[in-house]
């Protein structure tokens, strides 16, 4: 029997995961066990449940019980699903985003990096990227332009944040990803990370302008068997000595005078090309 429970008060304790928890405090909600996201309308939430994730609770409006939730509903078993008036929910911040439904879910240990990889061809490595619409909407470029996994540094921002799930539209869930290892020597992330990837048979391209920088059209690299998409933070780019590390140094030819584009745009772009030959 569906467990629905009445809320009339902003303020009840039952709404705190939902709107008074900040993203780290979900990110560590049960340490030292792993912690907590919230996914945002009925196909995000459909997709999360679709790649195994565990639901812990549903907040929506009463509207949707029987509407676009029921199926939701009926796949989650007896958890607790808090329902209220619009006026009560329309407290919480971005409510309107998320199409009357939210779901709290338990968060499953990532991956190794070798087991993402695995069978991989055309993987996208983030540094330290930080913003996390941007993370969203670069993990959604992978998923619909033929990458198979997405990597990323410690520094970035968490694809299970909120607004990076939302950005993404679910693909969070469907595309395989994992932060890299911690080093065990004074090397960064990314240089133990392209270490791991060169010993996994990937070359690497890092995306930036330089003087010595090869068209993104270039032949060699629609050659390479396996090809790993290095894509830096807002702003500064990659690192001058992640651009020394990788076999390529790639760039997206511009026109009109403009000199680059914001990482999500360059992603979408870089993706489609490197990534066409294995539709």
């Amino acid at each position: 029997m569906t467990n629905i429970i009445e809320i009339t008060d902003f303020n009840a304790p039952e709404l705190d995961i939902y709107a008074r928890n900040s993203e780290v405090q979900l990110l560590h909600y049960y340490e030292p066990q792993l912690g907590v996201f919230l996914a945002e309308s009925p196909k995000v939430i459909e997709r999360a449940l679709d790649a195994g994730f565990e639901p812990l609770s549903l907040l929506l409006e009463r509207k949707h019980i029987t509407g676009e939730a029921r199926c939701i509903i009926e796949r989650c078993g007896h958890i607790p699903v808090y329902t209220a008036d619009f006026h009560i929910l329309a407290q919480l911040t971005g409510f309107q985003l998320t199409r009357g439904v939210l779901c709290a879910m338990r968060r499953k240990e990532l991956p190794s990096v070798e087991a993402v990889c695995q069978n991989a061809r055309r993987i996208a490595v983030l540094e330290d990227v930080m913003n996390p619409t941007n993370v969203g909407a670069i993990f959604r470029s992978a998923a619909a332009l033929n990458m198979d996994a997405v990597l990323l540094t410690p520094a970035c921002s968490n694809p299970l944040y909120r607004r990076a799930i939302r950005v993404s539209m679910g693909t969070v869930f469907q595309i395989p990803w994992t932060f890299f290892n911690k080093p065990s020597d004074t090397s960064s992330h990314i240089q133990t990370g392209i270490s791991q990837l060169r010993a996994l048979g990937f070359k690497t391209a890092a995306m930036a302008l330089s003087n010595d920088s090869i068209s993104i059209d270039d032949p060699r690299l629609a050659s390479e068997e396996k090809l790993a998409i290095v894509l830096g933070t807002e702003g500064d780019g990659l690192a001058h000595s992640t651009i020394a590390e990788c076999d390529y140094t790639v760039k997206i030819p511009m026109s009109h005078g403009v000199d680059s584009l914001n990482v999500a745009a360059a992603s979408a772009v870089a993706f489609w090309q490197l990534g066409k030959q294995f539709k």
